[in-house]
């Protein structure tokens, strides 16, 4: 009916009268987006997101006039109608008005989306931009698997240039204007693989975006008197090179949420993996699998399947909100299943490929979002439980309790928990996951034979400068995410602790390491490693990745640790390649920890002070050497105790040598979050810090918190 009506004279007149305007300005016949904006679009609890529709690259009039009666009647889809009933507002409270905007020429570049907070875990010092290259439809309908770029705001504001994770998509189309006199005024095209491995903008770029987002957010904040994350979209114009913001919205999920109260979804058994994707959301959900190929065929589904679909559209949206899990093969974090799922409260995977090729209708499935930013759909129906704890609850102790982190997927949401910062990060998980490959096959590929090897290698490092810089700007990126979770707590990073099988394991690692070591838990590990010539070079690239973190990004909060320093010698030797480095103890506030695992590091605690700004005892190898017991042995598990009277033993004096010596101790081992008493224990003696893993801190902070009375200061 409405398109029936058509527009009246008067206003069409006015229309054409502006648009001549821009043509003088731009050219004849220019270029233009009409963009639909509702009244009721973009409110703080509804997002509206693609209820109404916009249509790109439309020139002259007829063109122009057809799409602006398009657009007015796209209030009345069935889609549109079908939210409003859901959301309940009035059919006829609601207004819409169209803006006319020259395009920008992303055909010719890249544009995406940006939102001023993390839109998994609410998490609000960050800037996330997600892009691709081309129009960005694709990326706001999720089409196209885009790139990820996360900027820590807090120390960007002080002048640093902190970006602390860059994840590349498979960007394998791309939306271009359509060719020639064709109706078809947009098309998707495929996009080269050399470019899909490269990121759609640079660095300076990304920090100009993240500028703009600020800027932006500032504003809205001042002008609210609170602070108001923003849904923000961009464009990158490929004929003048100049990044445009086309659209801000608030954002109406993370924002809207209750933060005192923490939800664990925990999965309790696992079974083969399906599929694996981008995971939206933290939640499990389990049911039967319904496969949809075709939007004819959206009636068919029942409430509480899980749906799974190539994408989904706004036309989807009257059956999304009955599922109880969406996968789809295509899309990014900013697309719109990943929108609805969050608005909604439903986990959802996206980008996982094939998973409605590799599924069939009615089969039983769990997916699971609990385990990181990697979502995955299991076979048949798991066992999973949710935990609910209100952290105003909790007090603060005297001790304070950090937590060990290994995985940098997780922080933004493990930063939610009280806690003093982190007392242990392990570089293992970041190199073995996110890296990958050997450091020195990376400084010597000379030495590496199969060309097999070398051709994985060449894949992962594609787009970076060198090899080198590849593991430096890996493992930079994942330290400084965990920096940045719990800035400005300390971050105590321990360097790479691997024995030689687990060096060994890496890709490359065979032409490096002596995979016969008879006693590799006793053998070339730790600080012997660093000064080595078999392995110092490896080491130095560690040491960059971390000046990175404090001098690039500005993250001051991270305490490098030496893990297994068997002598005060040695801590010496370690000390002075640092420096090289540019990791000199007292520069910039520079401190430099120790672990305190071997007993030579208790009984020498006076000689290893004179070198090193704290300790941390690692509890497990104290253990182990104190009882002379290899703690992965079967038939000596019984034996095994950190709770074993010469163990206890050796804690109480290693936290009596630090007090004596005026030096923080902390301990960083896993027999706290094992053994309550043991937590005790510590407190007890006057440790300075436990720390325990993110999953055991509430438990154990209700087993403390007697002794105390403090509040934990709200999260910014």
């Amino acid at each position: 009916m409405i398109l029936d009506a058509g527009i009246p004279d008067d206003l069409w007149e006015e229309i054409k009268s502006a648009y001549d305007t821009l043509c003088d300005q731009y050219g004849h016949e220019v270029d233009v987006a009409v963009r639909s904006s509702a009244t009721a679009e973009d409110l703080p609890t509804a997002s509206f997101a693609g209820q109404q529709e916009s249509y790109l690259n439309i020139k002259g009039y007829h063109s122009l006039k057809e799409a602006c009666s398009k657009c007015f009647a796209s209030l009345f889809t069935d889609r549109a109608i079908s939210y409003r009933v859901n959301k309940g507002f009035d059919h006829f409270d609601v207004a819409l008005s169209i803006g006319v905007m020259k395009m920008v020429r992303s055909d010719l570049a890249s544009s995406g989306v940006i939102f001023t907070l993390d839109t998994e875990s609410g998490f609000k010092d960050v800037v996330f931009i997600t892009g691709a290259y081309g129009l960005g439809e694709n990326v706001v309908q999720g089409q196209v698997d885009p790139d990820e770029f996360y900027v820590y705001k807090s120390t960007f504001r002080d002048g640093f240039k902190p970006i602390i994770k860059k994840n590349i998509g498979k960007k394998s189309i791309k939306m271009v204007y359509g060719k020639g006199e064709s109706k078809m005024v947009t098309r998707n095209v495929e996009v080269p693989e050399s470019d899909r491995n490269v990121f759609c903008i640079n660095e300076k770029e990304i920090l100009k975006l993240s500028e703009y987002a600020i800027t932006i957010e500032d504003y809205y904040s001042k002008k609210l008197g609170k602070s108001q994350p923003m849904d923000i979209e961009w464009a990158k114009d490929g004929t003048t090179g100049e990044l445009f913001i086309v659209q801000a919205r608030p954002e109406t999920v993370q924002s809207q949420k209750d933060t005192n109260v923490i939800e664990t979804y925990i999965l309790e058994e696992e079974s083969e993996i399906l599929a694996s994707g981008k995971s939206i959301g933290d939640k499990i959900a389990a049911g039967k699998a319904h496969i949809i190929k075709d939007i004819s065929k959206i009636a068919s589904f029942k409430k509480g399947e899980i749906l799974l679909a190539d994408t989904t559209t706004p036309d989807w949206e009257p059956i999304m909100k009955n599922a109880s899990a969406i996968v789809t093969n295509k899309g990014g974090r900013t697309s719109h299943a990943a929108i609805v799922s969050r608005e909604h409260g439903i986990p959802a995977i996206v980008g996982t490929g094939d998973v409605t090729e590799n599924l069939e209708n009615g089969q039983e499935i769990t997916v699971s979002c609990a385990q990181g930013e990697t979502g995955y759909v299991y076979d048949g129906k798991l066992p999973y439980k949710v935990q609910k704890q209100n952290i105003q609850t909790f007090k603060k102790p005297k001790t304070k309790i950090m937590m060990n982190i290994g995985n940098p997927g997780t922080v933004f949401n493990n930063s939610r928990i009280p806690n003093d910062g982190v007392g242990l990060v392990r570089l293992e998980f970041i190199i073995s996951s996110m890296i990958q490959i050997h450091p020195m096959a990376l400084i010597h590929p000379e030495k590496v034979r199969d060309k097999d090897t070398l051709a994985k290698i060449k894949k992962l490092t594609y787009g970076y400068a060198d090899y080198e810089d590849y593991f430096i700007e890996k493992l930079a990126e994942g330290i400084g995410t965990i920096a940045a979770s719990f800035y400005p707590k300390d971050v105590i990073v321990r360097f790479s602790d691997f024995k030689s099988n687990e060096y060994g394991s890496l890709i490359a690692g065979e032409y490096f390491e002596d995979l016969d070591e008879n006693n590799p838990m006793l053998g070339f590990r730790g600080a012997s490693r660093y000064y080595s010539e078999n392995y110092k070079e490896g080491f130095g690239l560690e040491c960059k990745a971390m000046k990175k973190v404090r001098d690039l990004m500005g993250l001051r909060n991270i305490v490098p640790m030496i893990p297994f320093c068997r002598k005060p010698e040695e801590g010496k030797k370690v000390l002075d390649i640092m420096e090289r480095y540019g990791l000199r103890r007292g520069l910039n506030g520079l401190n430099v920890y120790v672990m305190c695992e071997v007993p030579s590091n208790v009984l020498l605690i006076d000689k290893f002070s004179s070198y090193f700004d704290g300790f941390s005892i690692g509890s497990n190898d104290l253990a182990q050497l104190t009882l002379g017991v290899d703690r992965d042995s079967s038939y000596l598990s019984t034996n095994f105790d950190e709770r074993d009277e010469a163990v206890m033993k050796m804690v109480s004096m290693a936290i009596k040598g630090a007090k004596r010596n005026k030096k923080y101790i902390g301990l960083c081992g896993e027999a706290p979050s094992n053994f309550p008493e043991f937590a005790e224990f510590l407190v007890k003696e006057g440790i300075d810090s436990i720390s325990l893993n993110p999953d055991s801190v509430l438990k154990i902070l209700l087993e403390l918190s007697s002794d105390g009375g403090d509040e934990y200061p709200k999260k910014r």
